[in-house]
């Protein structure tokens, strides 16, 4: 329905440095890819077939932990009813299936997270519902059910797979913001997920709303909040008018179709 789109509106936090995307992998036939398998299959008794390229999931509780602590303390800074820890523990046991049980620790440990029933769900002392997901059954509900979700907490490619995924059910990538934060030092980087865009540079054709929504990110999160919230107004203000990009043009029925600079214009119109 119509309505589909405004149903979406979750927070992904997803883990940066670790799991698939650390980069230890070997090309298949590669001397370290032998060497490798060999320890896997002699050493460990692991069934890895000896032409197979192969690669290390390495999960640390520290990580998780910062992690899943970070989002449980924006759910609770912005008042949201839940965080959902989005893995796949029922088939990696020790590295997805670690993830979430250090989720859950980090709850009860140092939230004061009472449990839900019989189940592992658990209870903030304020109510916020700190529950799991498998990410299979995950991307299936947020296609069914958004609603019942709002800050997710995932692992680095399953983060990868489900902001994008979300992303399309709002308009796309095209205004999908994200940020890199170092909760610890408070360093961090603000920046659009589509990366570089190489197909549209030149051609004054990309939507600039994932930049500039990325800039309200940072906006917020310095504590600017006047000024994100008028970024928000001009952007809903213009896409409200059916003012729009290529990318958006293409979904909403009657809309008059801009360059990306005649979008930038409309937005400086908006927050004149």
């Amino acid at each position: 329905g119509d309505e589909w789109p405004e149903r979406v509106d979750m927070i992904v936090f997803r883990e940066n440095t670790e799991d698939v995307y650390a980069g230890i992998e070997y090309k298949a036939g590669t001397p370290e890819a032998a060497k490798l398998i060999a320890f896997l299959r002699d050493e460990l008794g692991a069934n890895v077939d000896a032409s197979a390229a192969v690669g290390i999931k390495p999960m640390t509780e520290k990580g998780s932990k910062r992690l899943v602590r970070s989002a449980i303390r924006y759910a609770l800074a912005h008042g949201l009813p839940s965080v959902t820890l989005v893995h796949k523990g029922n088939i990696m046991k020790f590295t997805e299936g670690g993830f979430r049980d250090w989720g859950y620790d980090v709850a009860r440990r140092e939230y004061g997270a009472q449990p839900i029933g019989d189940g592992p769900w658990l209870k903030l002392p304020n109510g916020i519902v700190i529950k799991d997901c498998i990410a299979d059954a995950f991307l299936q509900e947020i296609l069914l059910h958004p609603e019942n979700f709002d800050v997710v907490a995932t692992l680095n490619l399953n983060g990868d797979y489900i902001s994008d995924a979300l992303a399309a059910q709002v308009g796309g990538i095209g205004i999908a913001p994200g940020g890199n934060i170092n909760y610890l030092t408070g360093h961090s980087i603000f920046e659009a997920t589509h990366g570089t865009g190489p197909k549209l540079a030149g051609l004054d054709k990309a939507n600039p709303s994932s930049v500039i929504l990325s800039a309200e990110m940072m906006l917020r999160y310095m504590g600017w909040t006047e000024a994100a919230d008028l970024l928000i107004q001009a952007i809903d203000q213009v896409i409200s008018a059916k003012t729009v990009t290529f990318d958006l043009a293409e979904m909403i029925p009657g809309s008059t179709e801009l360059s990306c600079s005649a979008y930038g214009d409309k937005l400086v119109e908006a927050l004149s």
